[in-house]
């Protein structure tokens, strides 16, 4: 591995945090909150001079960046960018105990919305709008964010550091220079933003709730700016702008790319696109039928409206609430929890487990299927027409297989807690699948702060690992990885 490359690229992104903590900073003086200026202008400056610094002296000799030297910055940006982002938290006093600090800014950066605070509004304007801020630097990726501004010497560079971070079973170039490529990405990522902040200014909401709700949707990680959350506004229409982008921004952004070049033959055989959305769809109308059949809803329209917040949100692992549906029928609730596993499309900013592996498991048990009654047939595992190689299935199978270790590990430690059930298993299910809220003592209507330290933790980790899609975070534990050469 390339020690100077990885603390150098390291340095890069935490200058890159350094200049985006700058915008809370200037909250802070619009909203005149002296308190909270000075603790940024502190932690801006300090980690300003940490990472200067260690530009200064850590010099690579080669910037030709491999795919190992691109998951341990993957990895190790992570962590230092949650514990640089929960500095402020701490040092103003607001979140006083580092441990939920840390778990706040895991949570924001990972775009995961699981929450330590039972009273959101007790936070200054400039903490809560950095809180939400976090959301949308994680949502599209700070590495995809770095390659986009960073000039890299090498081409290959920027491609190694977006298939580290990036979500979903295959990431590929949308142009030939993986800048460029990174660059599109968040261009169509801040259009979007600024769409829904002006959909939903118009919807009559204040321009500062509108910024932080736009971030935390794009991002699809559900901080909110009110104790009550977007059941604050009580609108129809400001929550149909959100439940309509949660699912804009839960799609493969390689879609968006093809509409803008007009290619739509690409979007029409997009399977994981069709997936995606027939789900929803589905989603919303058998709990739009359970629900009023339980008297939950006495009509239609209140049917559509909750149901469709609902799924949008859990489906994108947005997180944001305007219903408690832990007080659903257990049909509902239950079809909800098994959508968390699902999750998003990949290549978009939402989590899960990912549509196109759900799509790939499914074929790949047809073909074994197949295989077992005609065991001379010739059977591929195909997605929009085109052959997956064996290596792209073997991967999705095994990523299951660590997926499944980690929760049931997970699981068993929070049980430590002597909590009911549905606590536990929804906890480690939405902070792995970056959701948020769960049920039951860490349903919509409540937080995680009842939950010790070590389950604090322990859900931390699960959050990177879950953005991060396991393997980077594992494999910086590997003493290979920065002992051995890997061929």
């Amino acid at each position: 591995m390339n020690k100077k490359l990885v603390f150098n690229t390291l340095a890069k992104m935490g200058l890159i945090e350094t200049a985006l903590m700058v915008l809370p900073l200037l909250v802070a003086v619009w909203y005149k909150e002296y308190p909270s200026l000075k603790v940024f202008l502190f932690v801006v400056l300090m980690i300003a001079a940490v990472n200067l610094l260690m530009l200064l002296f850590i010099k690579p000799d080669k910037k030709d960046m491999t795919a190992r030297d691109g998951i341990a910055v993957a990895a190790l940006g992570w962590i230092f960018l949650s514990v640089y982002g929960a500095i402020p938290f701490y040092i103003s006093g607001q979140i006083p105990d580092f441990m939920n600090a840390l778990f706040e800014s895991i949570s924001g950066f990972t775009t995961t919305g699981a929450s330590i605070l039972s009273n959101v509004e007790s936070l200054s304007k400039s903490m809560m709008f950095w809180r939400c801020l976090t959301h949308w630097i994680g949502g599209m990726g700070v590495l995809v964010l770095t390659v986009a501004l960073l000039p890299s010497d090498k081409k290959s560079s920027g491609l190694q550091l977006m298939r580290a971070e990036c979500p979903g079973p295959t990431v590929e170039k949308l142009v030939p220079k993986g800048k460029s490529s990174a660059m599109i990405l968040y261009f169509i990522y801040a259009a979007l933003t600024c769409i829904m902040v002006t959909l939903l200014l118009i919807g009559g909401m204040p321009l500062y709730d509108s910024v932080c709700h736009a971030f935390g949707t794009a991002g699809t990680g559900g901080f909110n700016v009110k104790n009550a959350g977007l059941a604050f506004y009580d609108s129809a229409y400001i929550e149909g702008v959100v439940t309509v982008f949660m699912i804009l921004f839960g799609v493969n952004f390689n879609i968006y790319y093809f509409l803008i070049m007009r290619k739509f033959v690409g979007i029409y055989k997009n399977t994981e696109l069709k997936v995606y959305l027939g789900t929803i769809i589905a989603s919303i109308t058998v709990i739009i039928i359970n629900t009023m059949q339980y008297g939950i809803f006495d009509r239609f329209s209140k049917a559509l409206r909750y149901s469709a917040f609902q799924v949008g949100s859990i489906m994108t692992s947005t997180g944001y609430a305007t219903a408690d549906f832990d007080a659903w029928p257990e049909f509902s609730k239950t079809l909800l929890i098994c959508l968390m596993f699902v999750g998003a499309c990949a290549g978009s900013t939402g989590g899960g487990f990912k549509v196109s592996r759900v799509i790939i498991l499914a074929k790949t048990a047809k073909r074994s299927l197949r295989k077992a009654m005609h065991p001379k047939s010739v059977n591929v595992v195909k997605a929009d027409d085109k052959a997956l190689d064996l290596e792209t299935v073997h991967n999705v199978s095994s990523y299951l297989i660590i997926y499944i270790a980690i929760f049931f590990v997970s699981l068993m430690i929070i049980a430590l807690n002597n909590f009911d059930f549905g606590t536990s298993f929804s906890s480690v299910t939405a902070c792995l699948n970056n959701i948020g809220p769960g049920i039951s003592r860490v349903g919509p209507t409540c937080d995680y702060s009842a939950l010790s330290n070590l389950s604090k933790s322990v859900l931390s980790i699960d959050m990177l690992l879950g953005r991060l899609e396991c393997l980077p975070l594992l494999m910086l534990c590997a003493p290979s990885m920065w002992n051995k050469k890997l061929y």
